[in-house]
């Protein structure tokens, strides 16, 4: 079997461990001479550095709760933790959650979470520092950070999607790429740059590369006045009955709220994660929209 062929075996199968199926995308990378890929394929093996370069699929919105002691032996358990009640400068640590660690960390924590969440305890000197302002009466003895189990396995879905989607377009380019010589460039490395943009980083400028099923026409745009969004959500009627589209519309939403804000960069991401990870259904009815949506992104 191909080396193309055992990663796309091995990113459909979920018995295959994520990190058996990045070691081998790293033989690939290295084929294929393209450190871009070679980069993120290391950063999901051996963890993130900086939260700066986590994709969006490693950054979610997650709540904490703790356990409270108080007089006479009144305490509360599993209690939700209000943010209002935490100093300002630890409120964006303590809601966001960075999913930087490598790929087995998190399928360890999702494999021995209780099926609904898993915990990630804060800073100890944090509960000391702030644990007798959140309850009243109350001193805060542990606390946690509440991380969905679901969260975790998106992301881990996340990956083994974007591998697949990269790998299938590769062997489209060259079947043999798989078994090239080492930085012999079995596959132009403008072509790989164009894959890795639509498939990995999300960063979609042309999801029609290599497709000859459709035609892609750039919808010139004002940016002063995103109709884009409008026109997206009727575009992606075509597709209601199909997989992905609940997601993408509910992506379209979000972009739409948050045009001219500061989040409106990340909702922007989030919708081209979201097609990356359903490129087959929804490239062709979002292509002609992409150049025009690039151009809000400050």
């Amino acid at each position: 079997m191909s080396l193309l062929r055992e990663i796309q075996t091995a990113a459909i199968s979920s018995d295959i461990d994520l990190a058996v199926l990045l070691r081998k995308c790293k033989v690939l990378s290295a084929r294929l001479n393209n450190e871009e890929f070679k980069d993120w394929v290391d950063s999901e093996l051996n963890g993130y550095q900086n939260v700066e370069d986590l994709p969006s699929y490693r950054t979610n919105n997650v709540n904490s709760k703790g356990n409270f002691s108080g007089p006479f032996g009144s305490g509360l358990n599993n209690a939700d933790i209000p943010l209002l009640c935490i100093p300002k400068e630890f409120r964006e640590d303590l809601s966001i959650l960075h999913l930087r660690d490598p790929v087995a960390s998190l399928e360890a924590l999702a494999a021995k979470s209780d099926g609904s969440s898993a915990r990630i305890p804060w800073n100890p000197d944090l509960v000391a520092l702030v644990g007798q302002g959140i309850y009243e009466g109350m001193n805060c003895m542990q606390a946690w950070k509440v991380i969905p189990v679901s969260i975790v396995i998106s992301a881990i879905d996340a990956v083994r999607n974007k591998v697949l989607g990269f790998v299938l377009e590769i062997e489209a380019e060259a079947p043999d790429a798989g078994e090239a010589e080492i930085n012999s460039n079995p596959v132009p490395q403008e072509k790989i740059q164009q894959i890795f943009q639509t498939y990995i980083s999300g960063n979609v400028q042309n999801v029609a590369t290599g497709s000859t099923d459709f035609k892609q026409e750039a919808v010139i745009h004002n940016a002063a006045s995103p109709e884009v969004f409008a026109q997206l959500k009727e575009a992606i009627e075509a597709i209601r009955k199909e997989p992905g589209y609940d997601i993408i519309e509910d992506s379209i939403i979000e972009m739409e709220a948050s045009f001219d804000t500061d989040t409106f960069k990340s909702k922007y991401n989030k919708f081209m994660s979201v097609l990356a990870d359903h490129m087959q259904v929804l490239g062709p009815v979002v292509a002609p929209y992409l150049v025009a949506l690039a151009a809000l992104v400050p």
